[in-house]
């Protein structure tokens, strides 16, 4: 439904655009260029999040159903925190990381109140449309779109790190560093700043 929405602003602002997309704009992006091939010239993927592409995909969902699962209990907070420390873990998710504590909200600046809402897309179960999506790999290599998959430096080995090489490999590629982490082109007014002037420019610098 996303990418066919997405199909519907470039076909009334008139196309093929480039395209960068990160996390979840990602997935969407690729979906976009395997179901409507001529909208894109160059697609920029960052950091798509699929965990299926995981050699350890199914220990990757039990993380997830970790923060899923707090945020029904605990609320926001709750959920927010054991997301940071699922998407903070660098490596595979193995028995060391299920034996930590759950996360607290204070650590990340964040308050413990639940409001009673629970229809946060991210922490409720509509990011499973996100995080179980498969990229469709015939579509995307038929497709005239030239396909960049992109990581930020910073990542390291966490999550969307690799998802983002796994993909690419998939594709036959390496991932394209980029400077910064998984918000690496946001500024400082998000809470958590990135370098949006270096990426710009290696940004410019894939496009070209």
């Amino acid at each position: 439904m996303q990418a066919a929405d997405v199909h519907a602003v470039i076909e009334a602002v008139g196309g093929p655009v480039d395209m960068f997309a990160s996390s979840g704009g990602a997935v969407t992006a690729l979906e976009l260029v395997a179901t409507h091939p001529d909208d894109v010239v160059t697609l920029v993927a960052h950091e798509p999040p699929i965990i299926g592409v995981l050699p350890d995909a199914e220990a990757a969902r039990r993380a997830q159903n970790g923060f899923i699962d707090a945020y029904f209990a605990k609320g926001t907070g709750a959920g927010m925190a054991q997301f940071m420390v699922m998407t903070s873990w660098q490596g595979e998710f193995t028995d060391e990381y299920f034996a930590l504590p759950p996360g607290d909200p204070a650590q990340f600046g964040m308050s413990a109140d639940d409001d009673g809402s629970r229809d946060n897309p991210l922490l409720s179960r509509d990011s499973l449309a996100i995080t179980d999506y498969h990229p469709k790999m015939e579509a995307l290599t038929a497709a005239p779109t030239r396909v960049v998959i992109a990581v930020g430096e910073e990542t390291g080995n966490a999550f969307t790190a690799r998802t983002a090489q796994h993909t690419a490999k998939l594709l036959g590629q390496e991932a394209v560093v980029f400077p910064s982490h998984h918000g690496g082109f946001m500024g400082g007014e998000f809470g958590y700043a990135g370098k949006p002037e270096e990426f710009g420019v290696k940004l410019r610098e894939v496009l070209g």
